[in-house]
């Protein structure tokens, strides 16, 4: 379902580009505080000789990490409130189906700025950084004139915490932080953060967001949270004890799924291996093993309280500074997370609890109170919405699409289909290299070998109208050869339209039980 929008008139933003944009360029080139003053007294000229061009949005987008699609008290969750989150929703649109074209954090966060899949922008794993000559939706901003800040988790250069091209502000660090006392790059200077992740760089970004603005603003804010390993703070540390969790029960119905789903259930991303730290005895598949599941499920959940109390307090700011109407507020998750489901926890399969995602947005010039979205976007039109809404210049040559027109209530021609690439890792080697085609009712999954030889894993399909939960693999079922038939063909030419085709990836080298190295896990 869908609600009829509206429009305000901070539409007619995208008609006075042409006539702002090279004062704008101009102005962004300079980021010396020292003539500060005068690029925004320019930008005020610029804007004004235009008479009725309105001020574009300030953006400002939350990127959780690992947090699926249905860890929302709007999505249904048994028991995780999220009053804030909620808010979001009730007052602008919820997504109810936002997918990642690779359910790996790096990757995708790189989808997220550039609009590209992940074999055309070129970060494949956690341990490469964005490349800095490569267009981004914040650099394109900055471009046009906004000032920008990034606050939080980069997750792109594992050893690297300098400031990325494109961002005024800049407070990260390396790798992947640490929930208590990170260690942070503040605009070129290292210091450490006493406290909890998530309220710090909460506390960093309310007070950017509270300085003076005079040019439309920019803010990334990225959280660590849910992130491995689950540390909630120490007032939800024991919020949910009282909640009975149990192995989902996908967990036991393995029939004729692939082998290799079975071989990770001990490992590092399986339900009776360690379960990143919380088992100690491994592995362990005893039912008494449920016990260290359940305080991994709830420790999960628990993170992301301080989530929404941090959303919350950036929604006040936004309020109490008088931008919160005039800013594009959106939430999304940089991939989803299995909890046990197929037997499984992490992400990078492409089963849905691993690749669907939360996304809300705000934006009362454009969104009708109360939106629901139900057609399929992706990480990869996050770039183009932002631009296209903020009436910039778009992205030349990328995959994603804007999905204003879908606010707009305009849905002929939007996407039936979309595929899915992941490749193996060496430094986790529990999923294979995985190629997929999801459409709005049918998924084919099949794992490539990575030298072209014929694929040594069951491939599987599901037909997702009549089971969501992807319990009944149907590739062996004669009845459904036509489907694959039309599913591969479907998969050749998606990859084919976006520039996949040689597909390169690495070879399997299969499941194999070591743990990863303790710095990345």
């Amino acid at each position: 379902m869908r609600d009829r929008l509206f429009m305000l008139p901070g539409r007619r933003v995208s008609r006075c580009l042409g006539i702002v944009v090279a004062a704008l360029v101009a102005v962004s080139a300079q980021t010396d505080p020292a003539v500060a003053g005068e690029d925004t007294a320019a930008y005020q000229q610029t804007v004004a000789a235009q008479g009725n061009c309105p001020r574009r949005p300030n953006v400002v987008f939350i990127l959780t990490d690992d947090q699926r699609w249905d860890q929302l008290s709007c999505a249904g969750h048994p028991f995780l409130k999220t009053p804030h989150l909620d808010r979001i929703a009730a007052e602008g649109a919820w997504f109810r189906n936002m997918f990642v074209t690779t359910s790996l954090c790096s990757p995708s966060r790189a989808s997220y700025l550039s609009g590209l899949y992940a074999h055309s922008h070129g970060v494949l794993d956690n341990f490469t950084d964005f490349h800095e000559e490569l267009p981004s939706f914040p650099r394109r901003l900055h471009e046009e004139g906004y000032e920008t800040a990034y606050i939080g988790k980069w997750h792109m250069g594992e050893e690297d915490d300098r400031r990325r091209p494109g961002f005024d502000y800049w407070a990260s660090h390396k790798g992947q932080g640490t929930y208590y006392d990170c260690t942070f790059n503040i605009n070129g200077t290292r210091q450490v953060l006493e406290g909890y992740y998530t309220h710090q760089v909460t506390d960093l970004a309310v007070e950017w967001l509270r300085k003076e603005h005079r040019r439309p603003f920019l803010l990334i804010l990225g959280h660590k949270a849910p992130h491995t390993p689950f540390t909630p703070e120490r007032r939800y540390l024991h919020i949910y004890d009282h909640v009975r969790i149990k192995y989902p029960e996908s967990a036991f119905q393995l029939d004729g799924k692939p082998a290799w789903i079975r071989q990770r259930l001990v490992t590092w991303h399986g339900i009776y291996g360690p379960i990143f730290g919380f088992r100690e005895d491994f592995p362990d598949p005893s039912p008494e093993g449920v016990k260290e599941f359940a305080q991994f499920v709830r420790a999960y959940t628990a993170t992301i309280k301080s989530v929404d109390d941090s959303t919350g307090r950036i929604y006040r700011a936004l309020k109490e500074t008088g931008h919160l109407d005039d800013t594009l507020l959106i939430f999304a998750g940089d991939n989803g997370f299995l909890l046990g489901e197929h037997g499984m926890t992490d992400k990078r399969t492409m089963h849905e609890p691993s690749i669907r995602v939360p996304l809300l947005v705000r934006y009362p010039r454009l969104i009708r109170p109360g939106t629901v979205i139900d057609q399929m976007v992706l990480n990869i039109d996050l770039a183009p919405s932002i631009l296209d809404i903020c009436g910039a210049r778009p992205l030349a040559k990328i995959h994603g699409r804007s999905w204003r027109p879908l606010l707009e209530g305009q849905t002929d021609g939007w996407r039936t289909a979309w595929y899915y690439e992941y490749n193996y890792e060496k430094q986790f080697p529990y999923t294979p290299n995985v190629r997929g085609v999801r459409t709005e009712g049918w998924k084919y999954i099949h794992y490539p070998h990575g030298d072209g030889s014929p694929d040594r894993h069951l491939a599987e399909l599901y037909h997702l109208t009549e089971d969501p939960g992807e319990r009944h693999n149907l590739i062996a079922d004669p009845a459904c050869a036509g489907k694959v038939r039309e599913l591969k063909a479907l998969l050749h030419q998606l990859m084919e339209q976006t520039g996949a085709l040689p597909d390169r990836m690495p070879l399997d080298e299969g499941v194999k039980e070591e743990l990863p190295e303790q710095s990345i896990r």
